[in-house]
């Protein structure tokens, strides 16, 4: 599996786990600390995460970080 398809999963998971909790990227973002366009490029893929920003958006969402993997 490439680079890219990777990161496009780990934002398609995301994604899914955001709507499917009725948040927006404005609300996750705002409620992480962040800004919209960081949660957009790591839903899209356009960005390789460190991981404590992935446990931040995991703690945003209410989940566990593996729920990501």
């Amino acid at each position: 599996m490439e680079k890219q398809d990777v990161l496009s999963n780990l934002g398609s998971k995301v994604r899914a786990i955001r709507i499917e909790k009725g948040y927006s990227q404005v609300e996750l973002a705002n409620k992480i600390g962040k800004d919209h366009p960081s949660i957009n490029k790591l839903e899209n893929g356009k960005v390789n995460p460190s991981f404590y920003f992935l446990f931040e958006v995991a703690r945003g969402l209410e989940v566990d970080l593996k729920d990501f993997l």
